[in-house]
């Protein structure tokens, strides 16, 4: 009797605001799963391609990414990346910015990742390293075709969240995505929490803005917060993560406790699916 091989886990981190440590989180998160000898895959959704950039991948020399496995059915096998960081890359390029208009008008466009893992899966199924342990989806700043795809094909989605009072404008809309998807692509798609990023702790605003958001939409806090540092600016420039180019960084080190959390999260009984909580009236 065959024995079946475990699904990986897939996480959407996404927020359609920029600039709230998004693409830095997925990449320092990706890394210290792989310290903990999980196989990772991360997938670079966004046209921009800074999660390709960052892990020291320059988008300009490559000539598929994931456009041509989304839009042309080119095996992702033929596409992934190993980095110096220890996880595989399904990197973006320009050309990614095409998705979206080649998408809107194809029937099933909010399952074309889900399918693309899926096939992936099956391929890496019968070969010696085996299926991936943790897949992270780098959603674009936006709540177009490429995020619902990446809703559709995910398990969790964690919501990166500078703490700052603006930066949280943009969450009722994408846990109305959330709603959405959940009703008629995904129904088992559960929201994993937020990750404070960008904190700083010894301010009082800082502080308020985390718990509003907590009690705003009553989401989980995922922890520890990542405090703000210079040392992430630095890294994308060394084409490593933080937990490659400054080790024992505060900040390296609650990305570290960060992946220890997920890990046990992933490891909880998935809850009867539920609409997902919107803003507090």
């Amino acid at each position: 009797m065959s024995t079946q091989t475990p699904a990986p886990v897939t996480l959407a981190v996404a927020n359609q605001k920029g600039g709230v440590a998004k693409t830095t989180s997925v990449a320092s998160i990706g890394a210290a799963l792989a310290e903990l000898g999980h196989r990772v895959l991360l997938v670079d959704l966004d046209p921009q391609a800074c999660l390709t950039f960052s892990l020291g991948i320059d988008p300009e020399d490559l000539e598929t990414s994931v456009h041509h496995v989304l839009t042309q059915g080119v095996d992702p096998t033929e596409v992934i990346i190993e980095t110096e960081d220890g996880v595989d890359l399904l990197p973006a390029t320009i050309e990614l910015a095409r998705a979206e208009a080649d998408l809107l008008t194809r029937t099933g466009r909010e399952h074309v990742i889900k399918g693309a893992l899926e096939q992936l899966a099956d391929d890496l199924a019968d070969t010696e390293e085996g299926a991936y342990d943790w897949v992270l989806l780098d959603c674009p700043p936006s709540l177009g075709v490429l995020t619902v795809a990446a809703l559709t094909a995910a398990d969790g989605v964690l919501v990166p969240l500078q703490c700052e009072t603006l930066s949280h404008r943009g969450v009722g809309q994408l846990l109305d995505t959330v709603h959405d998807v959940r009703r008629f692509t995904n129904r088992g798609l559960e929201v994993w929490g937020v990750l404070p990023t960008l904190y700083d702790g010894r301010t009082n605003h800082a502080r308020t803005v985390l718990e509003t958001i907590s009690e705003t939409y009553d989401l989980e806090v995922v922890e520890p917060p990542i405090p703000k540092t210079i040392k992430f600016a630095e890294a994308p420039a060394a084409g490593r993560s933080i937990l490659a180019t400054s080790r024992t960084n505060k900040g390296a080190q609650a990305y570290r406790e960060v992946a220890g959390n997920l890990v046990e999260r992933a490891s909880r009984p998935r809850k009867k699916a539920k609409k997902p909580a919107r803003a507090k009236k």
